[in-house]
C-alpha cells in the first residue's frame, strides 16, 4: 500500500461526498441509517458525510461536513440548509465523486444537476423511498446512476421510460441483531410494559399511507386470547397524529384496549423486535418507506419470521424467508396464526430470514456493492 504525500491515506482511496441529512443519531430515519451503513462498512473509498456543526462520530478515516446547524424555527432551517447545502456542492472542496441520498423531487434533483455539470463531476442518486405513483419519475432523476432498492421500483422506473443502463438495484444493508434469550425477553416485555404470558404481534409500519395500521387493529380483534397486538409507530407529520387519534378510537369501541398496546415511537425498537414472537407490515403502499423496510430486515437477522402482504416490493423477501399475504384482514390473520400455531414453522422461517440477512443485507456486502459501482463511474 502506498501512501500519498501527505502520509494520510492510500494513494488508491479516493473522497465520495455524501449528500443527506446529517448523518448522527437519532437513528430513527431509513435513510440517513443506510448512509451511515454504506459509509462504515467502505475500504477503499473515504467517506465525507454531512453532519451538524456540533460534531458526530465519523467512519473509519471519514471527514464530516459541518453543513447542518441547530436552529429553532422549521421553514427558514430547511431553507438555510439547502443554501448551505449548495454552497458546498458549488464552491467547496472538489471530489471525484458525489453520492445523493433522498426521497426525489424536482426542485432538488434540478438544483442537484445543474451543480454536478457546473463542477463536471460524476454522480449516483439512491433512491431511499420510491416516489409517488402519480409521479413523473425520469423528472426527478439526474445522476450518472440511480440505485433502486428493489427489483419492482427498477421495472417502475424502467416502464415510466429511465433506460436500463442507468438503473443499478443494490437493496439496503444493516447491522444484525443478536436473538434475546427467554429471560432477556421477558426483561424487556416487563419494561415496555407489555405482557409477559401472551404472544406478541409487532406492527411497525406507517400511520399514514398503504392502510397497514387499519388492518393490523381490526386483524386484533380476530387475534386469540392469549395473543397482544403492540403498535411501534411514528407520528411523522400532523395527518399521522389523526391517524392515530383515529385507530386509538377504534381500539375503544372495539374493546380491545386490554389486547392493543400502543407504543408509538421507541428508541428501544430493537428490544422491542427481539422481545416479541412476529413482526407484521401489512399495506398497499411503501410511499415514504423503504422497498424493504429496514425494521423487517432487523426483524429477520434476529430470527423472527415477519410477514408482508403482496403486490409491493417488499414482497421480494419471500425469496429470504418472509411470508407473503394477500392485503386482508383474514389473509394476515391466517398466516399470523399459521405462525403461533406450529414453532417449527416459526422457528424455520427465522432461521432462514437470518441467515439471508447475514449473507445478503449486511453491511459488507452493501459497501462492496456500492465500491463496484464508484470504480465503474471513475474507471477504477
Amino acid at each position: 500500500m502506498i501512501a500519498d504525500a501527505g502520509g494520510s491515506k492510500p494513494a488508491w482511496m479516493r473522497d465520495v461526498l455524501y449528500v443527506s441529512k446529517a448523518v448522527e443519531p437519532p437513528w430513527n430515519d431509513s435513510s440517513k441509517n443506510l448512509v451511515r451503513d454504506v459509509a462504515w462498512g467502505l475500504t477503499r473509498y473515504r467517506p465525507r458525510i454531512m453532519v451538524s456543526s456540533g460534531g458526530a462520530e465519523l467512519p473509519p478515516g471519514g471527514h464530516g461536513e459541518p453543513i447542518y446547524r441547530q436552529t429553532r424555527g422549521a421553514f427558514a432551517p430547511a431553507l438555510a440548509t439547502q443554501v448551505r447545502v449548495m454552497g458546498r456542492l458549488v464552491m467547496g472542496a472538489k471530489v471525484p465523486l458525489w453520492h445523493f441520498f433522498f426521497a426525489p423531487n424536482k426542485r432538488s434533483s434540478a438544483a442537484a444537476r445543474w451543480a454536478a455539470r457546473l463542477r463536471g463531476v460524476p454522480t449516483v442518486q439512491t433512491v431511499c423511498s420510491a416516489p409517488h405513483e402519480a409521479s413523473d419519475i425520469p423528472s426527478l432523476l439526474f445522476a450518472d446512476r440511480t440505485v433502486v432498492l428493489s427489483q419492482h421500483t427498477r421495472q417502475r422506473f424502467i416502464e415510466a421510460g429511465v433506460p436500463s443502463s442507468k438503473l443499478s438495484v443494490i437493496p439496503p444493508g444493516i447491522a444484525p441483531l443478536s436473538p434475546a434469550g427467554d429471560e432477556k425477553r421477558l426483561s424487556i416485555r416487563r419494561e415496555l410494559g407489555l405482557p409477559e404470558d401472551h404472544a406478541l404481534v409487532l406492527y411497525p409500519g406507517d400511520l399514514e399511507f398503504g392502510g397497514g395500521a387499519q388492518l393490523a387493529v381490526r386483524m386484533a380483534s380476530d387475534l386469540p386470547a392469549n395473543t397482544s397486538l403492540v403498535m411501534a409507530c411514528r407520528t411523522k407529520t400532523p395527518a399521522a397524529e389523526a391517524a392515530k387519534d383515529k385507530l386509538l378510537a377504534e381500539v375503544a369501541e372495539r374493546g380491545l384496549q386490554t389486547r392493543v398496546f400502543w407504543l408509538g415511537e421507541t428508541p428501544r425498537i430493537h428490544d422491542l423486535i427481539t422481545s416479541v414472537d412476529v413482526v407484521i407490515l401489512p399495506t398497499q403502499s411503501l410511499f415514504a418507506k423503504m422497498d424493504y423496510p429496514l425494521v423487517l430486515l432487523e426483524a429477520m437477522s434476529a430470527g423472527l419470521p415477519v410477514i408482508v402482504t403482496e403486490g409491493t416490493a417488499s414482497a421480494e423477501l419471500e425469496t429470504y424467508g418472509a411470508l407473503v399475504a394477500d392485503f386482508s384482514v383474514a389473509g394476515v390473520s391466517e398466516s399470523v396464526f399459521g405462525l403461533l400455531d406450529d414453532l417449527t414453522l416459526r422457528e424455520r422461517h427465522g432461521r432462514i430470514g437470518r441467515e439471508a440477512v447475514s449473507d445478503v443485507f449486511g453491511r459488507t456486502a452493501l459497501a462492496q456493492a456500492y465500491e463496484r459501482l464508484y470504480d465503474e463511474l471513475l474507471g477504477a
